[in-house]
């Protein structure tokens, strides 16, 4: 399986994205500068964090309208695994792959640290390794991880089981708790915390490492049925 990591202006966790995927995961991998134009080859797009274009205007903002980006809703509408990690998922929120939007974080403190996460939806392509309401260690590093979204949206999000993580305690006043949601197709993942900073005991938890192991074997599951 091959992935692509999208690296931005700014860009600052593509390097621990890439570590995840080629040293942990034991998958093939290349970086993607966002001036590029196409992902063909690729089976699975990761967007990772960091401050795209220095966040000058909004988190994610500018980086929406990357060269890249077109190839990146291209590949989520032919649905392949999508992926966007803190600002990779406010990138997602701002290109309109997501719905809602991030606000600073209720204490208008940047947040760093580790942070319990409930799994709601262990059905998805994303979460397949995980049991359903498993509580995992994911570390989390924002200042701008605040999610929200209207009533309407946060009613569909419930009804379509697209919220998939959860914050076990309120830390930065997102609407539910919520730390991660996916598209209604169920291939687009945006979350706040970052599992590529949790592929190895040594990092402090390994919870993350299963998401990535749950990307493979769907993949592969469903190359198996079409071959």
């Amino acid at each position: 399986m091959k992935f692509a990591v999208i690296v931005f202006p700014g860009s600052n966790c593509d390097l621990d994205m890439f570590h995840a995927i080629q040293d942990e995961l034991g998958e093939d991998v290349t970086y993607v500068w966002h001036d590029e134009t196409s992902l063909e080859g690729f089976d699975a797009v990761l967007l990772p964090g960091g401050f795209s274009y220095g966040d000058y205007l909004r988190s994610g903002a500018i980086a929406r309208f990357s060269p890249i980006m077109k190839a990146v809703e291209e590949a989520a509408k032919k649905g392949k695994p999508v992926l966007g990690v803190c600002n990779g998922f406010q990138v997602l929120l701002e290109a309109g792959l997501l719905p809602g939007a991030m606000r600073r974080n209720a204490n208008l403190t940047f947040i760093c640290k580790q942070t319990e996460l409930l799994v709601k939806n262990g059905e998805t392509m994303f979460t397949g390794n995980y049991e359903q309401e498993a509580a995992i260690t994911i570390p989390v590093a924002h200042g701008d991880g605040n999610y929200y979204c209207d009533n309407e949206t946060l009613k569909k999000l419930h009804s379509n089981n697209q919220i998939v993580f959860t914050y076990k305690e309120d830390i930065n006043g997102s609407i539910d708790n919520i730390a991660g949601i996916t598209n209604e197709k169920g291939n687009v993942l945006g979350m706040m915390p970052h599992p590529e900073r949790a592929v190895d005991n040594l990092l402090g938890s390994s919870d993350g490492l299963a998401l990535f192991q749950s990307i493979v074997k769907h993949w592969r599951e469903q190359h198996a049925i079409t071959s």
